[in-house]
């Protein structure tokens, strides 16, 4: 075997031109691939952290049929707190899940005493809101960054709009469940950024304020949101909650609560889904680009060599050595484009970190791009070159296999 490896190295130094050529196209598409998807996964995980770590959180269980309605805020569907308290021992008892937010979420009319809009509140506990959304706390740009009693944190849409500082006395009115009016005088504590873009609007207050506003006489709750200790469990934690609260059913024998996690919840899970497919299609066009670039290379090898071929096969060299040959040919050309790319692309996305790019989403702006490339990033994409290099080389190496040494020797 060391004989038939030296040998196709050989002719592979051979023809350096050719050589040179192939393993550097098969090298660009493996930068591509590695550094588009080192690129591509820091923008997704930074989208998704800012959807889950600053709004949705990673799951959310509310009552049946509340996602249904949610853009009506009905306070009708809420939980109450006997079956608050039902869903909160489960989750006190999952090891998976880090922190949860129960969140009274209403609408109203929100007033400066010139103008009145409407808004979307969130009634909340800070200290639990703050754990379940880590990066909450980074979206208030102006004013205190918690939620204290007394005060409402508003979309920096409407600061603007209305134009509101922190400090400045506003107006909330809330229509309650039973259909009566009440309204609640409100200081403006922070401003908020939106995730959402210019139609979001959003604000924050106590979740105390909340019931005060709604005359709630008894503890109840929209939804309850809850952060995950590691991401990649999200699948399997709604799975195991969801089976959890399966018994808890209503007077017609179906499901008390629904699970719903952000993918579900959030229209830029599809961009997620999109950036996957991207990368798989360029995946699939690098594949392309090596079988083809190694295959005509071996071709061409064989139409060159064809004399050689058949002294080979005339001294007694067994076809099996013969394919051999090429194969190793191949895995060698895709093995040198392999190294070289995945060097060149390692410090191409170490240059990137080093750069700091920034992007703008949704409102939000300057946001830090970190790409990042991981040992299996690296295996996967040159396993994948070396395999469809193998392949590439298989047919002409077995058409190399078959010839008849007469045939070959007689070759002009």
């Amino acid at each position: 075997m060391s004989k038939l490896v030296k040998i196709a190295l050989r002719n592979l130094v051979r023809y350096k031109r050719r050589t040179i050529l192939t393993a550097s196209l098969i090298a660009v598409g493996i930068i591509g691939v590695i550094v588009f998807g080192a690129l591509a996964g820091a923008f997704k995980g930074m989208m998704v952290s800012q959807m889950t770590d600053s709004m949705l959180g990673h799951l959310e269980v509310h009552h049946r049929g509340y996602v249904a309605s949610i853009d009506n805020l009905p306070l009708t569907l809420n939980l109450s707190g006997e079956q608050a308290d039902i869903v909160q021992r489960e989750l006190d008892s999952m090891p998976d899940v880090e922190a949860s937010s129960p969140r009274i979420k209403f609408g109203g009319m929100f007033s400066n005493y010139v103008e009145t809009t409407g808004i979307r509140l969130n009634g909340v506990s800070p200290e639990r809101e703050m754990a379940t959304l880590p990066l909450l706390r980074s979206r208030i740009k102006q004013g205190e960054t918690t939620i204290t009693p007394g005060e409402i944190l508003i979309p920096d849409l409407l600061a603007q709009g209305m134009k509101l500082r922190v400090g400045d006395t506003v107006v909330v009115i809330a229509t309650n469940e039973d259909g009566s009016v009440n309204a609640r005088q409100l200081t403006v504590g922070g401003v908020l950024e939106s995730v959402t873009g210019p139609s979001g609007r959003d604000g924050y207050v106590h979740i105390d304020d909340a019931r005060e506003l709604l005359r709630m006489e008894q503890p109840q709750i929209s939804e309850i949101a809850i952060r995950l200790k590691e991401p990649g469990q999200l699948a399997a934690v709604s799975r195991e909650l969801t089976r959890r609260l399966a018994p808890q059913i209503d007077a017609n024998g179906a499901p008390l609560f629904e699970v719903h996690t952000w993918e579900g919840l959030s229209p830029f899970y599809n961009i997620v889904v999109m950036i996957d497919l991207l990368s798989i299609s360029i995946k699939v066009a690098l594949i392309a680009i090596v079988l083809i670039s190694v295959m005509n290379v071996m071709l061409m090898a064989v139409y060159e060599r064809v004399r050689e071929i058949g002294t080979m096969a005339a001294m007694g060299t067994l076809p099996s050595r013969i394919l051999a040959m090429f194969v190793i040919e191949g895995f060698s050309l895709g093995a040198f484009g392999v190294a070289v790319g995945s060097a060149l692309s390692i410090g191409l996305v170490l240059a990137l970190r080093a750069a700091h790019l920034t992007f703008n989403f949704g409102r939000q702006t300057g946001l830090v791009l970190i790409p990042t490339v991981t040992v299996s990033d690296v295996l996967v994409a040159s396993g994948i070159v070396v395999l469809a290099a193998v392949a590439a080389s298989v047919q002409p190496a077995f058409k190399a296999s078959r010839m008849a040494p007469v045939e070959a020797l007689r070759h002009a």
